[in-house]
């Protein structure tokens, strides 16, 4: 298998200016997104757990994590829903050393959102916002294809990084834009 590598970069790296929607939503720090989907979703939402446990973390969680590189660590995949329909793909991850020695409960939080326990936790800082298009091959089978925008942070408490990237699916820019999706994408 290839090696699959994401280019994630800060709004002030990127080629060219996003469309406003675009940026609002990768760049722009309003809080909690379960808040902000919560809202857009007139309080239809939901987390649907997808898979967690102990694994190797790739390169780039590693490298952002600053441990070092092939480190283990909890993973947290799950899927944000508004309605009925998967809005983003979240994928949460924390080194294990740094985990076990913090006592940060992030391994039964079953389906309550990550980021309400995070912004609850004053102690918590968030890092700065990079985007990526996301790729497929990362992705769970049935929302996988091509150029997925998708934004990460580090949520830093003492030597405790928590790692959030939050993939965006055409099911969510629809209803963000009220219209089609960004392009290149195509409504699942």
């Amino acid at each position: 298998m290839p090696d699959i590598h994401a280019h994630w970069l800060p709004a002030d790296a990127l080629p060219a200016p996003l469309d406003p929607v675009l940026h609002a939503w990768l760049y722009e720090d309003r809080g909690s997104l379960t808040q902000r989907l919560t809202e857009l979703a007139d309080g239809a939402f939901g987390v649907q757990p997808l898979d967690e446990g102990w694994q190797v973390l790739r390169d780039d969680e590693c490298q952002a994590l600053g441990i070092p590189a092939g480190s283990a660590g909890w993973v947290r995949e799950v899927y944000l829903y508004g309605g009925e329909r998967p809005w983003v793909y979240a994928r949460s991850v924390a080194g294990r050393e740094a985990l076990v020695a913090s006592g940060f409960d992030i391994q039964h939080l079953g389906s309550r959102s990550l980021g309400e326990l995070l912004f609850s936790d004053r102690a918590f800082a968030r890092g700065t916002f990079e985007t990526c298009r996301y790729p497929a091959a990362w992705l769970p089978p049935a929302v996988r294809q091509e150029g997925l925008w998708a934004r990460r942070s580090c949520f830093s408490r003492d030597s405790l990084g928590v790692l959030v990237a939050e993939v965006f699916l055409p099911a969510f820019w629809a209803r963000a834009q009220g219209t089609a999706c960004p392009p290149g994408q195509r409504p699942v």
